[in-house]
């Protein structure tokens, strides 16, 4: 029996794949920090359960297949708030930021069109494209450049024909990288100039620091009918398990399209959506303190990592995520090698190494991406361990 030539050619998951490692040291008796992967340890807010606790049917249905209308409904006024507006027939609800990608990419690509990216992307991008016959057309950037990548020149170098869609997280995972509002004029007027598709990915909205504003794509109405803003409650409220994501677009002939996909898997947990809409119904002033802890995860993270000699990095401008070049020639056999022959103590440490994040071969090798999940007192623990673990490596 033979499986599709399309899932044989994907790969792992870079984030994932060296859990087997970790799961190895951990029953060695060590103790693993765990920098690799966007799971915050910042509480949930109570009005998620208290949602759920207090909904009495007597039967749990299945909810719309467009989403819950008191969802819907706390959304609209979530995005009210940036000056978006928005209708219920402009918002579908879906299963987490992910299955809104898979719903996109379905609806927009043909076998061979092309969606760019700029790279280091998020990984999982990668399986949505490729899933729907798409073709990635990385927009490539460095470490030694902050991981730029919105100049016009280099965006419309890497465009074709079959140039489909570029999606673009905003603010950035891996980078941490948060698009000015005029660059962001910028791309807007080259979609509408070779005709393309703008994936807006701003799951990490709120987390933007140093004073700077957040610009989102859905507020250039020129560009509205080419807009999709994907959105999700994973990170904006620390609630990774929920599961409930959106897309929002104003573009009705696509959200027809998209609703038969919903349509054909149903629909989404209600409870989740339930305590999903109390999440939305949040006074702004909830994103304060949690943006706040982030801002000085990230201050005491770059500070640390820019001890170590020999490393590349750029404060990151937004998200919860920095990616950083390490004086070593392959990130991934060092991580492997810290989880395998190191320890500090009794405690050694987990990262993501880069190279997964690029699609042009042999880039991103020495690079790897940190995620400041974990409090203050973990995520410097974590820091001293890579730079100790950097200093037996090069004496093996």
């Amino acid at each position: 029996m033979k499986l599709s030539g399309r899932i044989t050619e994907m790969k792992q998951s870079p984030i994932r794949k060296y859990y087997v490692y970790a799961n190895k040291a951990k029953a060695q008796g060590k103790k693993v920090y765990c920098l690799n992967i966007g799971q915050p340890d910042i509480k949930t807010p109570k009005a998620f359960m208290e949602a759920i606790r207090n909904f009495d049917e007597d039967v749990l249905e299945y909810a719309p297949s467009e989403g819950m209308p008191e969802l819907i409904e706390s959304i609209l006024g979530y995005y009210k708030r940036y000056g978006m507006n928005y209708t219920k027939e402009e918002v579908l609800i879906t299963n987490g930021g992910s299955e809104a990608l898979t719903f996109i990419m379905s609806c927009i690509l043909d076998a061979g069109d092309e969606v760019i990216m700029p790279e280091p992307y998020y990984t999982n991008y990668v399986t949505f494209i490729s899933m729907a016959d798409g073709v990635v057309k990385p927009l490539t950037t460095n470490a030694e450049n902050g991981y730029h990548y919105a100049d016009k020149d280099k965006i419309e170098a890497v465009i074709t024909p079959k140039t489909k869609a570029f999606v673009i997280g905003n603010p950035g995972n891996p980078t941490g990288n948060v698009l000015t509002r005029e660059e962001i004029r910028m791309i807007c007027d080259v979609a509408k100039k070779y005709d393309f598709f703008i994936i807006a990915d701003e799951v990490y909205r709120e987390f933007v620091y140093d004073g700077k504003d957040m610009t989102s794509f859905g507020q250039y109405e020129d560009v509205a009918d080419r807009v999709i803003i994907v959105d999700s409650v994973s990170k904006r409220f620390s609630a990774c398990g929920a599961r409930i994501g959106s897309i929002i677009t104003k573009n009705s002939e696509l959200f027809s399209n998209l609703l038969k996909l919903a349509q054909g898997r149903l629909s989404c947990s209600t409870l989740d959506q339930i305590g999903s809409a109390a999440l939305y119904n949040l006074e702004p002033s909830y994103f304060n303190e949690v943006k706040a802890e982030y801002e000085h995860r990230r201050n005491v993270v770059y500070d640390e990592l820019c001890k170590i000699k020999g490393i590349v990095c750029e404060k990151p401008s937004g998200a919860f995520y920095i990616t950083c070049k390490l004086p070593v020639d392959n990130a991934e056999d060092f991580l492997i090698w810290l989880l395998e022959n190191f320890d500090d103590k009794g405690e050694t440490v987990m990262f993501s190494p880069a190279e997964g994040f690029y699609a042009t071969p042999g880039l991103g090798r020495s690079e790897i991406r940190i995620a400041y999940v974990l409090k203050e007192t973990d995520m410097l623990r974590g820091i001293e361990i890579i730079e100790l673990g950097l200093e037996a490596y090069k004496k093996r």
